[in-house]
């Protein structure tokens, strides 16, 4: 029996494509139209104008006329950071299924109306993760059939190996700030622009939605209190904008499984990979070491370039995953395995680290 399609509206393609092409890819969804608000600037406009026409699908400038001219099921949405909750919450406000890009966003207030427009409509949401990664699978799987006993403590290492912009340092004294948006811009060729908006955030705010989904789902409980050291010690880009390239977390949890988190920015230079993120999770039984990278291939050949990865992640399902599960939770009812609220969280976990690095205080999560 065939299932059913879904029709997605592209509603802004401004950061990477890779969530909407990760929806393309599943064979219930079809890409209908790409959107977005008239008054955006000028770049804003060309990324969704090429991405519409790599894909031969008009670009429409109104959401409310692409609803109406289109009837799609869903919007995916990967904006400007601070975009993402608004642009969501007016999908929801129009019935459509809602895709995000994360960061969710960085207010509390913004992720608290999309959670709010999501129970009001009736409507799935899907926050972007990476937890069906295939080591992930196995590590949860382990945890249900009791390899390590009773989980105790989990850690995990996220550090990226991506570049910033110029290192912290190389730049002459009394040289203009850098722009956070212009800097975004112009890295958007090499795919280092993971923080794109006008607002300024740290690798917390950008990445951290990634190892504490992890954390949360492999824990199975949220997380109650949390002391961070922050600093920005690798990129001059997050020094003159007051973020964090590079921060230590201590997580304390509901269950009361002790909680850490290391995470950073650590430059292009400095790992064959895309970074050592990697999860120890300690049992009443035993212990687990989970390598997020794995399966992976080497590869390694004459004249190849500096900046290509040597190592490949090889048997990776995990965007035709999420799309299996998003595509059950619209047919079935069900919660997506990282929805509004579960990003609510995370990010509420985030705004407290941000607020511990800058006080030095123990954190409540709000």
């Amino acid at each position: 029996m065939s299932k059913k399609q879904f029709k997605a509206l592209v509603l802004s393609v401004v950061k990477h494509s890779y969530v909407a092409l990760a929806v393309d890819s599943h064979p219930q969804f079809d890409l209908v139209a790409v959107c977005d608000d008239p008054h955006e600037p000028d770049w804003v406009h060309e990324r969704n104008q090429e991405f519409a026409d790599r894909f031969e699908i008009p670009y429409i400038r109104d959401l409310d006329q692409a609803v109406k001219d289109y009837d799609p099921d869903l919007a995916v949405v990967s904006s400007q950071a601070e975009r993402h909750c608004d642009l969501s919450v007016r999908a929801a406000a129009a019935g459509l299924h809602v895709i995000v890009d994360k960061p969710l966003s960085t207010k509390l207030s913004e992720c608290d109306r999309l959670v709010q427009a999501v129970k009001t409509s009736g409507v799935r949401c899907l926050v972007w993760n990476r937890n069906f990664l295939p080591a992930l699978c196995q590590a949860t799987q382990a945890l249900k059939n009791g390899a390590i006993g009773d989980l105790r403590a989990i850690h995990c290492d996220f550090y990226f190996s991506k570049d910033a912009g110029p290192r912290k340092g190389t730049r002459e004294p009394g040289y203009p700030p850098i722009n956070w948006l212009q800097r975004q811009i112009e890295a958007h060729a090499d795919g280092s622009d993971g923080g794109v908006g006008v607002v300024a955030m740290g690798e917390l705010q950008i990445e951290g939605i990634y190892p504490l989904a992890y954390i949360r789902m492999l824990a199975g409980s949220s997380v109650k209190r949390v002391f961070a050291r922050t600093a920005a010690h690798f990129h001059q880009a997050n020094a003159d904008n007051d973020v964090d390239d590079l921060a230590t977390v201590t997580l304390e949890m509901e269950t009361g499984v002790a909680g850490s988190l290391c995470i950073g920015r650590i430059g292009a230079a400095s790992h064959p990979d895309i970074g050592e993120i990697k999860l120890h999770l300690l049992g009443t039984e035993g212990a687990l070491v989970v390598s997020e990278s794995r399966p992976e291939i080497a590869v390694h050949y004459r004249g190849q370039p500096a900046n290509e990865f040597r190592h490949i992640r090889v048997a990776d399902d995990n965007n035709y995953l999420l799309m299996e599960n998003f595509a059950h939770a619209i047919e079935h009812g069900t919660d997506t395995i990282l929805d509004a609220q579960g990003g609510r969280d995370i990010c509420a976990t985030v705004d407290a680290c941000v607020r511990s690095g800058k006080t030095g205080q123990l954190e409540t999560v709000s």
